[in-house]
C-alpha cells in the first residue's frame, strides 16, 4: 500500500486523531473521582452491622513496610500487643469506597474496618467513644489518616455506630485486641458493652524534651504568639521528659486551628493529646 503521509489531508487526519486521543486521556477520572469525601446516598441500618470478629491472621503481604507520606516517615509497629492510646477518630466513606486499601483488599465503607498509621495490618482494635461510651470492634487493614491530629480513620458504618458521622470526629480510646485471648472460652461471644461517657480534656502537645531549658524556650516562643490559651511545661516521670502543652480546648476544631497557627510559626510537631 502506498504511503499517503505526505498527503496534507492524511496529515490533518492524523493530527485530529492525536488531539482526540489526548483529550480522551485528559478526561479520564482520577483514582478518586470525588474531590471531597461523603457518606452513602442511601440509608444504612448501622444497627444491623455486627462488629468485626477478631481472629488470628498472618500479617498482610502489603502495607507492613515502613513508608513515607508527605515528607514524613512512618515506622510500622512489629506487634500490636499492649497498644492502647487516646486521640481523635475521623472517618472515610464514598470517595474511597471500592478502592484498594494499603494491604491490597477492597475498601468497603459498610464493613467494620479502619485505617491507622503504624499498627500492623491486619490488627483488630476496640474503639471507644469517650464522650458517649459506645464501643465497636474494627479490623485495621489500611494506612492513614495523614492529618496531624488524627489517630484512626474509621469506615463509615463504624463511625455511624459510634455516633461521629455528623460531627466528623470523635475523642476515642483505641485498644488492640489479642485474638487468642479474645477467643478463649471465658471471653468467647462476650458482647462489647457501652460504658458511661468520661470526662476528658483536649490539649496540644507542642514538644517533649529531656532538658527543661529546651522546654522552657519553646514555652516562651508560644507565649510570644499571644494565643488565648494556657501554655505549661510538665515533667513526665515515666518517660523522663519535659512536655510543653497548650489548652485545654473546648473542641477538636479549636485545637486544629491553634495547631495550624503553630505550624505557620515553625512549631510543626504539635499534636492533640487527651487527658
Amino acid at each position: 500500500m502506498a504511503n499517503n503521509f505526505n498527503n496534507p489531508y492524511s496529515r490533518l487526519y492524523g493530527l485530529l486523531l492525536l488531539v482526540a486521543l489526548l483529550a480522551a486521556c485528559s478526561s479520564q477520572p482520577s483514582r478518586y473521582s470525588q474531590k471531597h469525601d461523603s457518606g452513602p446516598d442511601r440509608y444504612v441500618n448501622h444497627h444491623a452491622v455486627a462488629n468485626a470478629v477478631p481472629r488470628s491472621e498472618p500479617k498482610s503481604k502489603g502495607g507492613n513496610k515502613h513508608y513515607k507520606v508527605n515528607g514524613k516517615h512512618y515506622r510500622v509497629m512489629a506487634s500490636a500487643r499492649g497498644y492502647k492510646q487516646r486521640g481523635i477518630a475521623s472517618w472515610y466513606g464514598k470517595k474511597f469506597h471500592g478502592h484498594r486499601t494499603s494491604n491490597g483488599e477492597i475498601y468497603d465503607m459498610y464493613q467494620m474496618s479502619a485505617a491507622h498509621k503504624t499498627l500492623p495490618l491486619p490488627t483488630y482494635v476496640r474503639v471507644t467513644h469517650l464522650k458517649n461510651g459506645r464501643s465497636v470492634i474494627v479490623r485495621v487493614n489500611d494506612r492513614g489518616p495523614f492529618h496531624r491530629n488524627r489517630l484512626i480513620d474509621l469506615s463509615y458504618v463504624a463511625a455511624k455506630k459510634l455516633g461521629i458521622t455528623s460531627t466528623g470526629t470523635g475523642v476515642v480510646e483505641v485498644e488492640a485486641i489479642d485474638p487468642e485471648e479474645y477467643n478463649k472460652p471465658a471471653a468467647r461471644h462476650k458482647p462489647v458493652k457501652s460504658r458511661n461517657g468520661e470526662n476528658f480534656n483536649i490539649y496540644l502537645q507542642a514538644g517533649a524534651f529531656s532538658q527543661q531549658q529546651n522546654a522552657n524556650e519553646l514555652q516562651f516562643k508560644i507565649i510570644s504568639l499571644d494565643l488565648p490559651y494556657s501554655t505549661s511545661v510538665k515533667f513526665d516521670p515515666y518517660q523522663k521528659l519535659y512536655k510543653v502543652r497548650l489548652g485545654p480546648f473546648a473542641s477538636v476544631d479549636l485545637a486544629d486551628t491553634v495547631s495550624n497557627t503553630l505550624y505557620q510559626n515553625k512549631i510543626d510537631n504539635a499534636y492533640i493529646v487527651i487527658d
